[in-house]
């Protein structure tokens, strides 16, 4: 799978390396596919990723690309430090090797101005853009129902049986409908006590099905008889509820810009690299 660009070869260790990097996130999104058709695919995009940076490092060689000085040697000092370390055991860097060091991280620098310069030229995002992503996003920012929930709840577990479990469960629901505060029958029976066994505010999908089944369907201010879940016996009340709705515009307006641009940029290299590969010689090596 080895690759000659533009006369410079690409070793077949250097695309698998790639591939290993990508391998994690790219089976966790096809995991459906077959494994053989997985390989292929992948190895395929891995071998477009080097071709690609490659022609980036080699454009970015050939450029006149003014670099400050003081930035190159305060990174090869951060690097030699790191190297180096501290003690009589410490490994000290040979001047070949600090040479290549530099030179790394000269060509490191032009890469990321090129791609500045690139980038550069992208148009801010404008009003009808931004209104435009909002509109066909607006699932994205819808926020979901919530409800504050705090409850009382006996597990299961070797210390406590079931029976038990209920004659407690009994004994604080009898209290609470005689006046008693839920939080202190929270602090003096709950298995879990703290802050009167408040969970904060929660949204479908954050707790198992049946102790949401029971809280939304709660009103502010309610609490519920005795449930259970495979965690326990539950009582629950519900003080606060937010319903479903849509994050205004001007909120999440920051975020659809650097999403704009983000998109904008990446369109630009990928043209620009584009065009890198319409003029390079790539072949088989």
């Amino acid at each position: 799978m080895a690759v000659k660009i533009n006369g410079e070869t690409i070793e077949d260790a250097l695309i698998k390396q790639e591939a290993d990097r990508l391998r994690p996130d790219y089976k966790q999104v096809f995991n459906e596919q077959p494994e053989e058709e997985q390989e292929a695919q992948l190895m395929e995009w891995s071998k477009e990723n080097v071709i690609e940076r490659t022609l980036l490092t080699q454009e970015a060689k050939s450029r006149d690309i003014p670099l400050p000085q003081e930035e190159i040697e305060k990174q090869l000092e951060e690097i030699k430090e790191r190297v180096e370390g501290q003690g009589e055991d410490a490994q000290k860097l040979t001047d070949d090797v600090e040479k290549k060091i530099k030179e790394d991280i000269e060509l490191q620098m032009k890469v990321e101005q090129l791609i500045k310069d690139v980038t550069g030229k992208a148009a801010d995002p404008t009003d009808d853009e931004i209104s435009k992503f909002y509109e066909e996003n607006k699932e994205n920012f819808k926020t979901p129902q919530r409800v504050r929930v705090s409850h009382i709840v006996k597990h299961l577990d070797w210390q406590t049986d079931e029976k038990t479990a209920q004659e407690i469960m009994d004994g604080a629901l009898k209290e609470l409908e005689t006046g008693t505060p839920f939080e202190k029958l929270a602090a003096q029976h709950s298995d879990c006590p703290d802050s009167g066994g408040d969970l904060g505010y929660i949204v479908k999908g954050q707790m198992v099905e049946e102790f949401e089944d029971v809280v939304f369907n709660l009103g502010v201010g309610s609490y519920s008889g005795i449930f259970r879940t495979r965690f326990g016996f539950h009582i629950a009340k519900v003080y606060d509820r937010t319903e479903e709705s849509y994050q205004k515009l001007d909120e999440v307006k920051k975020n659809i810009v650097e999403e704009l641009q983000k998109q904008k940029h990446e369109a630009l290299i990928n043209a620009f690299v584009d065009n890198l590969k319409i003029k390079a010689t790539i072949e088989e090596a």
